[in-house]
């Protein structure tokens, strides 16, 4: 049997040392249509109430925001809690709408702790294209759980993020921990 492992030699670049991680799923995120500003189908936050849970990854819905797992997410159980309006900024946010993203934040932390039992979580929202929203225009908070050693070689060296779940068993799990 030979090796058909194709030799260091044969690479585009000159040889350094590393062995390279290709992610080329990476590319419908980096080349894909980018969100559109107005409300519609445009607006991933906007369509993702009009699919079946599982096909919009919608772990749980409220009556003004709801809980959807992040598509390309930093961690397993990363979720976002968005209101259905599309709204850009917190500020635009009625009471009620206010009032319901909260409850569901503290929520989703809780159906997180249940599920996977993270030591921390990051929670954030960023408001503006600026500040690092990839979704500007249409509001969603960030709520990432960590563990210890979460972070590693990968993200720096790499570029590539290892998640050891599927989005859909992620998605159960929150699911079937969310607090009643």
């Amino acid at each position: 049997m030979t090796d058909a492992t194709e030799p260091e030699t044969d690479f585009a670049r000159v040889p350094d040392g590393f062995q390279r991680l290709w992610t080329p799923h990476r590319m419908a995120y980096i080349q894909g249509e980018k969100p559109a500003d107005e409300p519609g189908e445009g607006c991933p936050f906007c369509a993702a109430p009009h699919k079946s849970d599982a096909e919009g990854l919608i772990v749980h819905r409220g009556e003004t925001c709801y809980v959807v797992l992040n598509l390309f997410p930093y961690n397993p159980g990363h979720a976002l809690i968005c209101p259905y309006r599309h709204e850009p900024a917190y500020v635009g946010l009625t009471d009620e709408e206010t009032l319901e993203f909260t409850a569901l934040t503290k929520a989703t932390v809780r159906a997180l702790q249940r599920a996977s039992a993270p030591m921390g979580f990051n929670l954030g929202m960023n408001q503006g294209e600026i500040a690092g929203a990839g979704v500007a225009a249409h509001l969603h908070q960030h709520v990432v759980p960590r563990w210890g050693g979460d972070s590693n070689f990968l993200p720096i060296v790499g570029q590539t993020k290892a998640l050891p779940v599927l989005l859909e068993d992620t998605r159960q799990a929150l699911v079937e921990a969310w607090p009643s």
